[in-house]
């Protein structure tokens, strides 16, 4: 098996330098669909049936099984869609350098689905117990907060008895366990006009209540336990010799538990509830959205699995937790255990300079085959 990927690499290439010269940014609907569409067809050649769900604004999602799946107990999900805006390709194409491969989305996460991919074709081949026992969710939004993609997600994790999220490995091959979850808020004030010469007396200004709510929503953060209350982003005013009519915050916020979200989501608002500046008014809008994903013990049960499978065929596991959010916390917070980050290596993703580690994807390709397979005969 080992020998079939290897022998597959050259191929699998091919696919990923053709996924990758696709724009496919969150907002690049064609593009996405391009991807999705791809990869519908390879899927079918290997038995699969593939359920497209259409989708107006963003790309379509897709819900894969084998034409033999009765009642899969395992879901993996991966992700079509970059960061990358439209001309992004045209700018940087696919290239390959030394033992590394570039371009946008190389590892984030298109790699990924060619290994998730070659992983099917792998079970498929060789008549292996698993890819009867998979559904495959392949979103197109994940990278803005899987606006569609996560009714889809959660709806069929119910019932799964394992979640394998192919998001890509950290740079030094860790696998992730845990992400914080978090959401975003932004904070409208409107206050009243005035010269600030002539008659400052006469206004209200939004800026010096905006003030007051950025301190206190700040005082929220509880760093030692995970809570990060961040306004990142202001607005505000129309000249410097005026008193600001208006102003506009925008907050970034970070949990790790989920009792930690309808805390933070009373507190910010009775926070927005009531004004210290008189005479100005406040509009709150967003949510905390996403769950994190917690390393509970079921987590460990499954990461245990996957560190023998990996021992068996010489990758030493280890685990990480990240900030960042994710796919795997809507299936964590559905309660199935999940493992994150099965992906191939690879590093600075979201810039110029994402990359890939061209030997981990034969590599960590078998270490999803015989995951799926140690878990699928564990579901019989």
């Amino acid at each position: 098996m080992q020998k079939f990927l290897q022998e597959k690499k050259g191929e699998m290439l091919e696919l990923l330098e053709q996924l990758v010269n696709i724009d496919s940014g969150s907002y690049v609907k064609e593009g996405v669909d391009r991807v999705g569409t791809i990869l519908k067809e390879k899927y079918e050649e290997l038995g699969f049936v593939v359920e497209v769900k259409k989708e107006e604004e963003y790309g379509n999602n897709l819900v894969i099984q084998h034409r033999d799946a009765k009642d899969p107990k395992i879901i993996l999900v991966a992700h079509m869609d970059t960061v990358f805006p439209e001309g992004t390709v045209a700018e940087r194409p696919f290239r390959i350098e030394g033992t590394r491969a570039y371009g946008p989305g190389v590892v984030d996460m298109k790699a990924s689905q060619v290994e998730l991919l070659y992983a099917m074709k792998t079970l498929v081949e060789f008549g292996l117990t698993g890819y009867e026992n998979v559904q495959i969710v392949l979103n197109s939004d994940e990278e803005i907060g899987s606006i569609t993609s996560r009714p889809l997600i959660e709806k069929h994790a119910k019932g799964k008895r394992y979640a394998l999220v192919v998001e890509p490995a950290r740079k030094d091959g860790s696998l992730v366990t845990a992400r914080r979850g978090g959401g975003t808020y932004t904070l409208i004030v409107k206050g009243k006009s005035a010269h600030s010469g002539i008659e400052p007396e006469n206004g209200r200004s939004a800026i010096e209540e905006l003030a007051y709510k950025i301190i206190q929503l700040h005082h929220l953060s509880d760093h030692e336990r995970g809570i990060s209350v961040n306004v990142g982003l202001i607005e505000g005013g129309t000249a410097v010799n005026i008193v600001s009519p208006n102003a506009v915050a925008h907050i970034d916020i970070r949990i790790s538990e989920l009792e930690q979200m309808e805390y933070l989501e009373q507190r910010i608002k009775e926070i927005c509830a009531t004004t210290e500046v008189p005479g100005t008014e406040i509009e709150l809008e967003g949510d905390i959205s996403r769950p994190p994903m917690v390393n509970n013990e079921k987590t460990q049960a499954l990461l245990s699995v996957v560190r023998e499978v990996g021992k068996e065929i010489g990758i030493e596991v280890h685990d990480t937790s990240t900030g960042g959010g994710g796919d795997a916390s809507f299936t964590s917070a559905r309660g199935v255990p999940t493992i994150d980050g099965l992906g191939p290596v690879g590093g600075n993703v979201h810039s110029e300079e994402e990359y890939l580690e061209i030997d981990t994807l034969p590599e960590r390709t078998l270490l999803l085959v015989k995951t799926i397979e140690r878990l699928s005969k564990r579901t019989r």
